[in-house]
């Protein structure tokens, strides 16, 4: 199984788990069996056309999926995914 790091933010939809375990084949499997699990992530993470949002970064295993396959980007036994939020803003 893999594992996908929720972040803070996140954990309220995934009943306070840090870290749900997810059987796939690539991120993309994962994030769909996640959500299958728990359908109330999904406005949290995609666009109504099913594409993530531009403010959700996933990585596998410390590596941007946007440098590798995207979303089908292969994940095997044992890979973290962690699910990272941008964050904006700052002072004038």
């Amino acid at each position: 199984m893999s594992k996908i790091h929720i972040p803070t933010p996140l954990r309220q939809y995934v009943g306070k788990q840090s870290m749900v375990e997810i059987e796939a084949g690539t991120v993309a499997e994962a994030m769909n069996g996640l959500l299958m699990q728990h359908p109330e992530l999904r406005r949290h993470l995609y666009t109504e056309e099913g594409k993530l949002r531009a403010f959700v970064n996933l990585y596998v295993n410390d590596e941007d999926i946007r440098y590798l396959q995207k979303e089908e980007t292969a994940v095997k036994e044992g890979d973290n995914i962690s699910i990272v939020p941008s964050i904006a803003g700052g002072a004038a």
